[in-house]
């Protein structure tokens, strides 16, 4: 067996916004990878999943296909991905974090420090597609996994792999990345505060998690936009900050109106050839009306017509997941919808 650092390895890829260092490779977003091509009879990968209250969790996908997912320890382990396989023919392995950046758990993060395997790693090709998918629990994957009726906020009841980002980059076959934290709003989070908005933190790597810790590897530093820019940006936001209007108090919608429209300035600053879809329905779209006034209000004043508004399909009693949230039939609703639209658009 050949032992390589991660820092050392060539020919792998590393999927989701992250900084420069490979020693470890650091990964915080829900649905970041490590994306391999291997040619061995048997891998193992050493990571670790530091946490203060929430644990990590992945899943491993074989050619495409999930076949294991896992909690991860705390401390350095070594993981074995698969053994007996036939060592001639390549194999495509993802290590994926099933578990969003937690804003509230400085310690929490997937460290992946080196590979054991007996045979080589070859490149890992590029996707002709590029998606980048903006939002909150809903792009989390919260209550995608569990059964109906479970109440915990517990890492758990988060899964990347049965939410409607997964599901539409798989049916397109795109490369992508998602920045969603549960509870956050478009202005306002689900109990009024206005602290706990996503597009402050949109131009920056990771910012919203928290401690030394992380701002010390450089996740406060500004994301290059340079090194990735997606074909289409989705849009999921508003869903938190109707729970705000309806209980918390929260009267000013006017915010709304006005952030939809600054933060599509932001998005099309920093990604000049992106089509950007808004898309709500998932859990309603009472908020949508302030949204679209602030869409129109910035396509009439910038002339830009590569942004449009998307309904998705609501939860309904069938599709309810884990934590009153959309369940894994929900998500699969949502991404036939956006994954159809996105190829009308392509044609």
């Amino acid at each position: 067996m050949k032992e390589l650092k991660i820092s050392e390895a060539t020919n792998i890829k590393v999927n989701g916004r992250t900084t420069e260092s490979r020693d470890p490779l650091t990964l915080l977003w829900t649905g970041s990878s490590l994306e391999l091509n291997v040619k061995c009879s048997e891998l193992w990968v050493e990571m670790a999943g530091p946490f203060g209250s929430h644990e990590n969790w992945i899943a491993i996908e074989i050619n495409g296909e999930v076949v294991s997912r896992r909690m991860i320890n705390k401390e350095k382990e070594w993981i074995c991905i698969f053994r007996s396989k036939m060592a001639s023919k390549a194999t495509r392995v993802r290590i994926i974090k099933e578990v969003q950046a937690m804003s509230g758990d400085g310690d929490h993060r997937l460290e992946i420090y080196g590979l054991r395997l007996d045979g080589e790693l070859l490149p890992v090709e590029e996707k002709d597609l590029k998606i980048e998918f903006i939002g909150d629990s809903i792009n989390s994957g919260e209550g995608s996994i569990g059964a109906k009726g479970e109440e915990e906020w517990i890492s758990m009841f988060f899964s990347h792999i049965n939410s409607y980002p997964y599901m539409t980059a798989k049916a397109l076959d795109a490369d992508y990345r998602v920045f969603s934290q549960s509870g956050w709003g478009l202005y306002v989070a689900w109990d009024g505060n206005v602290s706990c908005a996503i597009p402050p933190h949109y131009e920056n790597i990771c910012s919203l998690a928290p401690g030394a810790y992380l701002k010390g590897l450089g996740f406060s530093d500004k994301n290059d936009f340079t090194g990735w820019q997606p074909d289409f940006i989705c849009v999921n936001l508003g869903t938190n900050d109707n729970e705000a209007i309806k209980n918390a108090g929260f009267t000013d919608t006017d915010k709304l109106k006005e952030t939809a429209e600054s933060f599509l300035k932001t998005l099309r600053k920093n990604n000049p050839g992106a089509y950007i879809i808004w898309c709500m329905g998932l859990l309603g779209e009472d908020t949508a009306k302030y949204i679209k006034a602030g869409m129109e209000k910035y396509k009439a004043e910038s002339g830009d017509e590569r942004v449009e508004y998307l309904s998705l399909p609501n939860t309904d009693d069938e599709t309810i997941g884990a934590r009153f949230h959309p369940g894994v039939k929900a998500h699969a609703k949502a991404a036939e919808v956006l994954a159809g639209r996105i190829k009308e658009l392509k044609a």
